[in-house]
């Protein structure tokens, strides 16, 4: 083979290769676009499905018994005479959870003068729930529930995992009326601002 001959092949493997890298660069450049494309989808759907809840309603609400972690139980319809307002959500390993019932435990005094019966429920075992109850120094007792009132009361799957309750409150006056459901996707809401919900509705 000449020179001149084996200077085009060169040049020729040369310009193939550079030619495979710029492929190479604007697939890479696809599948870049495409995953953020992909997880702005995802978050743009976790915040349109993300949105908070708070309605009225007026309908009776259903009664349960269920064991809590004071080896106790609790029947709904046992409490009639006292407002109630049920605290579904997560549970262990929700930090947020256990520190919204913190807040309400501060904020005891403000929930008595206005009569309210608050019951955190979960979907949890008793040892899981206490030893997240004990690192956040709650000491209302939790209700342990198995999904079944949950479930009665639209609560699942409204939060991050679809086989648990969301962040969710249940309003339920004397009578046994459910008067507001509220569910709150950001696993917090104010003490007050809670307390404001409850005395517009009851």
């Amino acid at each position: 083979m000449t020179i001149p001959t084996q200077r085009q092949d060169l040049h020729a493997r040369q310009r193939v290769a550079a030619q495979t890298q710029k492929r190479k660069r604007t697939l890479r450049l696809w599948l870049s676009w495409g995953a953020a494309l992909a997880l702005v989808a995802i978050i743009a759907g976790m915040l349109f499905t993300s949105q908070t809840t708070s309605a009225s309603t007026s309908k009776t609400a259903p009664d349960f018994t269920l064991p809590t972690t004071s080896d106790t139980t609790v029947t709904l319809s046992n409490l009639r005479g006292k407002a109630v307002l049920l605290y579904f959500n997560e549970g262990a390993g929700c930090g947020a959870c256990l520190m919204q019932m913190t807040e309400i435990e501060r904020n005891k005094a403000a929930f008595d003068a206005v009569g309210i019966t608050v019951l955190p429920i979960v979907m949890n075992t008793k040892a899981d729930i206490t030893t997240d109850m004990t690192h956040y120094g709650v000491t209302t007792p939790f209700l342990l529930d198995d999904g079944t009132v949950s479930k009665a009361y639209g609560t699942l799957g409204k939060g991050m995992h679809a086989d648990l309750p969301g962040h969710s409150f249940v309003l339920i006056d004397a009578t046994g009326v459910q008067r507001w459901y509220g569910e709150y996707p950001s696993m917090w809401l104010e003490p007050k601002t809670l307390l404001d919900e409850i005395k517009t509705r009851l």
